[in-house]
């Protein structure tokens, strides 16, 4: 949460429940200097005076902006634009700070929590009191087929924080009036892919039922590190699916990776429903990689 003189902010640390009082208290950090840990939990009073009525407990340090800092947020501002991951640790104590690249295990700055920390998406407090912070790229939706669910799913997954490309040959379907402000590839899969990286933060949702169109897609998806692969279908077309890309040399293990029938088993039958479906889906393998999938 960032907080001007004049006690304008951006962002927040509880949702709305604490923010007053934060913002009171970085006003007179401003003007003193230093910096102060605030403590707000259900047992304390001023939690409710606060609104902090839900529960739980929260520490929220805040500091002024010094020379220093404002150097080291202008170079994390930097990462974001470029699109590479960093943490942002802190110790907690005196409040120094380091910027550290995906890949560092510095043992003063957490080592190997800060990789964990990349991968899980969360911030986290060690033991020895340094905070990490990590500041991934926006996850990505590589869409496979400008079709009338995808017209629903693009803005919404946008909206959720995703960038969303969408490929399709077809040039009747791939136009800007019917999408409107998304990333269009007017390309075959296999041509497409030649530009466009799946990463680990790529959720790949082929969407055409045409083979000609997802088979590619979704062997290059299954050759890459992509937290999510989905396939639109009932379980007959994902049975034959399959046995195509069985035939084609992809063994069980790799073919496993499909979610199909893609999205959570809501009972979604219209094409907007179907999107909210596929986005929870894909939201669920994200934040909760180390889970097993929702039952079917």
């Amino acid at each position: 949460m960032a907080i001007s003189d004049e006690g304008s902010f951006v962002g927040s640390v509880s949702g709305g429940c604490v923010e007053g009082a934060v913002v009171q208290a970085a006003l007179e950090v401003m003007h003193a200097g230093g910096a102060r840990i605030l403590e707000f939990g259900v047992t304390n009073e001023m939690a409710w005076e606060v609104g902090l009525a839900c529960g739980g407990s929260i520490s929220v340090r805040v500091e002024a902006v010094d020379p220093v800092t404002r150097d080291l947020l202008q170079a994390l501002i930097e990462a974001q634009r470029e699109g590479r991951p960093v943490v942002l640790a802190t110790r907690i104590e005196d409040g120094t700070r380091a910027l550290l690249e995906a890949g560092s295990a510095e043992p003063g700055w957490g080592g190997s929590h800060i990789g964990r920390a990349l991968r899980a998406d969360r911030s986290e407090t060690l033991d020895d009191g340094v905070f990490l912070r990590p500041y991934n790229p926006p996850p990505h939706a590589l869409v496979i087929g400008a079709v009338h669910i995808t017209q629903t799913f693009a803005p919404m997954a946008e909206r959720a924080g995703f960038e969303v490309t969408v490929v399709d040959p077809r040039e009747a379907f791939a136009t800007e009036e019917r999408f409107p402000g998304i990333h269009l590839v007017p390309s075959w899969p296999e041509d497409a892919l030649e530009d466009l990286e799946i990463h680990s933060r790529t959720a790949v949702v082929a969407l055409t039922h045409d083979p000609k169109i997802d088979d590619p897609a979704l062997k290059a998806a299954l050759d890459s590190p992509a937290f999510y692969i989905g396939a639109l279908g009932g379980r007959k077309t994902q049975n034959q699916r399959r046995e195509r890309l069985r035939a084609g040399g992809i063994e069980e293990a790799r073919l496993a990776r499909i979610r199909g029938p893609i999205g959570l088993p809501i009972g979604a039958r219209t094409p907007e429903e179907i999107a909210v479906a596929i986005l929870a889906e894909i939201v669920d393998a994200l934040r909760n990689p180390d889970a097993p999938p929702l039952a079917r």
